[in-house]
């Protein structure tokens, strides 16, 4: 199946939901010059490709919890092999982007192409080193903890290049790419041999498991 290729109109209705999840189609219709029916079908289009999976509601979670706001760069010393076998450092930077998402204190987690992972957060005041050590092996990373004046998260779609990466090797993929629902989860791949290498992939674990 072709991945569903983006036209502006596509990413005029994205940047309206990104904004407002909750703004309704017939207004969306307005400000895109369609009407509310197509909208709805654009809409319907976006979330079979995959590129809209869920509304959701965006939490201000400065505006619910307190806590002093901080910039966190984590790296690692020494070789992977040497930093596999923490007593409670995460094995790898995936695990630890992973650990850091579904703590409660943070609220945005990055990791760069250098194998960097970056994350703010809002640990409870007076024990900022202390919230950090509990998740991380300050022994074994390399952290850099900065003091944050302010935090103003504005994620846009409008004026950017929006476009899917592959699932296998992290390529933009276009419409001549390829999507499939693979364990229950939807992937998107630049082409069939990315698509049949990570098929052939999920299989051999799920038959280790």
């Amino acid at each position: 199946m072709r991945v569903h290729e983006l036209d502006d109109t596509d990413l005029d209705i994205l940047e309206l939901l990104g904004e407002d999840a909750r703004r309704p189609f017939s207004e969306i219709a307005e400000q895109v010059g369609m009407s509310g029916p197509g909208v709805s079908d654009r809409v319907d289009r976006l979330r079979e490709a995959g590129v809209l999976q869920r509304f959701t509601v965006d939490v201000d979670r400065s505006q619910l919890q307190g806590g002093v706001p901080v910039l966190v760069r984590v790296g690692r010393r020494g070789s992977p092999s040497e930093n596999s076998g923490d007593a409670h450092g995460p094995r790898s930077i995936d695990d630890l982007r992973d650990d850091l998402a579904s703590a409660d204190a943070v609220e945005h987690v990055f990791v760069t192409a250098d194998g960097e992972c970056w994350f703010v957060a809002r640990p409870p005041e007076g024990s900022v080193r202390r919230w950090l050590d509990d998740r991380l092996d300050l022994a074994s990373a390399d952290v850099d903890v900065t003091l944050l004046d302010d935090v103003d998260w504005t994620p846009s779609i409008g004026g950017t290049a929006f476009a899917l990466s592959c699932a296998e090797c992290g390529n933009t993929v276009d419409s001549e790419g390829e999507r499939a629902t693979i364990g229950g989860e939807r992937y998107h791949f630049c082409c069939s041999s990315c698509r049949e290498k990570f098929e052939d992939r999920h299989d051999r674990i799920a038959e280790e498991a």
